[in-house]
């Protein structure tokens, strides 16, 4: 269990925040959390500001509760853009990672299929009652292809390996392979529906919402410290420059979250804007955590139990944006365009 001094929201939803704080890291309270979410609304439909602005203030508070709801919640518009909603009993996680030497295939078996192999980067696998799972059909020509499918992990043929999980950062949001055997499933539209909805790209803006809480959280460490001891001229710098780097990945969630309720990011439009957002927002964590931590050395990752996990939490998620691959996908998108784009 972690505690600490926990730096309280301004201006966000003190309920969520508190539920959020309240879950310390615990995954199993953040899925109690998550499964509370129901009413939240789905990206698209004209209050995906409401959407990102509830996934931010869950993590600004605790990032395990954030990254946990962030994936049920995906999942629950996954199924309602495919017309099957869940039950409210059932957690829900979305487990469509590729790895090199590791496969998972499905064989159609009359009206359902069977998935057998092995599926990386699958969170919480050992906790959820149930899954989206990509997986590539094996069989007739044509049915091959990449397709999504929904599973219930409590089948006797789901192994989840928890233990390879050693990650100091979500620690308990254990994201190891799964073994599947002989598991039945249930095709959730047809091959590569998963990757053309529109709602792929929102939901990477989604966690790019989470990444921003998760800054913000940081951030209130350095207005708080600001405010016991007024800074001089260098603190003052680092405080302006994380101002602007939260404040400008601010802008362009909301920006965002307006243009997909607009319907200005559906197809090749969605891509971009997502691949801009993610950019932008991983850019500004690592630029607020380098200014917290420059500004407040290493007190607060010794003696703030809350704060050094926040960090450590938030530079593992982050890490899902690749970086300079990830710039160079976007550099592709852009040179693709034909014409300037600013």
């Amino acid at each position: 269990m972690r505690v600490e001094s926990n730096v309280r929201p301004s201006g966000l939803r003190s309920d969520l925040a508190d539920s959020a704080g309240a879950v310390n890291g615990d995954a199993r309270r953040a899925l109690v959390l998550a499964s509370g979410l129901a009413s939240i609304p789905y990206a698209g439909e004209g209050c995906t500001a409401q959407l990102f602005d509830t996934l931010s203030t869950l993590a600004a508070a605790d990032l395990t509760a954030a990254r946990v709801a962030e994936a049920h919640l995906d999942a629950l518009a996954i199924l309602h853009q495919a017309g099957r909603p869940a039950r409210p009993d059932q957690t829900w996680g979305v487990f469509a990672a590729e790895g090199p030497g590791t496969a998972l295939t499905a064989t159609r078996t009359g009206d359902r299929w069977r998935l057998d192999g092995t599926k990386l980067w699958c969170s919480l696998a050992g906790l959820l009652s149930h899954a989206l799972v990509t997986a590539h059909v094996v069989g007739a020509a044509g049915d091959r292809g990449r397709r999504l499918f929904a599973v219930d992990l409590r089948h006797p043929g789901v192994t989840a390996h928890d233990d390879v999980w050693v990650a100091r950062g979500l620690s308990e949001v254990t994201s190891g392979p799964v073994d599947f055997v002989a598991v039945t499933a249930d095709a959730v539209g047809d091959q590569g529906w998963y990757l053309r909805r529109p709602g792929f790209a929102w939901g990477g803006i989604g966690v790019a919402a989470v990444w921003w809480g998760g800054a913000v959280g940081v951030a209130r460490t350095l207005y708080a410290a600001a405010e016991r001891r007024p800074p001089d001229q260098i603190g003052l710098a680092h405080l302006g420059a994380v101002d602007l780097a939260v404040t400008g990945s601010r802008l362009a969630i909301a920006a965002a979250a307006a243009a997909i309720d607009a319907g200005e990011a559906d197809g090749s439009a969605g891509s971009l804007l997502a691949a801009r957002v993610r950019g932008i927002v991983a850019r500004s964590v690592d630029e607020v955590i380098f200014h917290v931590g420059h500004a407040l050395g290493p007190a607060p990752l010794a003696l703030d139990a809350r704060h050094a996990q926040r960090v450590a939490d938030l530079q593992l998620y982050v890490r899902q944006h690749h970086a300079e691959r990830d710039d160079a996908a976007l550099g592709e998108m852009l040179v693709t365009r034909g014409s300037a784009p600013w």
